[in-house]
């Protein structure tokens, strides 16, 4: 079933942000400002004046161990840290985190060729060599969505995020652990427009953190009505927060080594 936004946004070639009126749903905006308060309060906190890559590096980690659990492949966060999870979902999570830095410009440019890639490291030892890069279903809506990201300098970013990510999620269009390519996709895109340009927040935690909500959320993006999408647009936005908050916790403990 094709989303209200997803419909809107088939239309433009995005010189108009059709997905404003997302914004006019409730509750959203104001827990999209929210999230944007605690990102940008996260974002000073002192461990990030001398030990940004530190905190950087752990929040990668962090991010690519919750987006495997979310794909049902659930680790100890120190035995992935120790490098003794051989789990193909586990590895392709970690592949796809340490190649975001590379394909930030590429993703506006050539998102269904960024997806590909994505998908091909999340999904090597999973699927069949054949399937890796291939699109399974979907192809109009990630035709629709590709033209949706490409160029867009309108729509505000955590909304395309948030609407890359669930998108994504309700087409599932690549086999094996395409989950771990949304989340990837939405990272790129706080990532890629400035919401986020050192890659700190851990959405993919606040996701984890938050299990029943994300998928029960996710599913009610996937009906398409106008209640369903706001669900989901208020639980990222809550995922975000969490994010922020993992931030924090995150540079206490590297302030607490050094």
């Amino acid at each position: 079933m094709c989303t209200p936004c997803c419909r809107s946004f088939t239309s433009y070639r995005v010189h108009v942000d059709p997905l404003a009126p997302l914004l006019d749903l409730a509750d959203v905006a104001p827990a999209f400002a929210e999230a944007r308060d605690s990102v940008d309060a996260a974002m000073r906190h002192r461990s990030l004046r001398r030990h940004g890559g530190q905190v950087a590096a752990e929040a990668s980690l962090r991010a690519a161990v919750a987006s495997a659990a979310l794909e049902g492949s659930s680790y100890d966060l120190d035995e992935v840290r120790g490098g003794t999870v051989t789990d193909p979902v586990v590895q392709g999570a970690l592949r796809v985190a340490e190649s975001l830095g590379g394909l930030v410009d590429l993703w506006p440019r050539a998102p269904r060729q960024v997806l590909a890639k994505l998908h091909v490291l999340a999904a090597r030892g999973v699927v069949h060599d054949h399937d890796l890069g291939r699109l399974t279903s979907g192809a109009e809506r990630i035709d629709a969505l590709a033209g949706l990201v490409a160029g867009n300098e309108e729509t505000p970013p955590l909304l395309l995020a948030a609407i890359v990510h669930a998108e994504l999620l309700t087409l599932r269009p690549f086999a094996g652990p395409a989950g771990v390519v949304a989340r990837a996709a939405a990272r790129l895109t706080l990532i890629g427009r400035g919401f986020d340009p050192r890659g700190l927040v851990t959405a993919e935690v606040g996701h984890l953190n938050r299990e029943p909500e994300y998928v029960g959320s996710a599913g009610a993006y996937a009906t398409g009505t106008p209640d369903g999408v706001r669900s989901w647009l208020r639980h990222y936005a809550a995922a975000i927060t969490a994010g922020a908050e993992e931030i924090v916790v995150i540079g206490d403990g590297v302030l607490a080594t050094v």
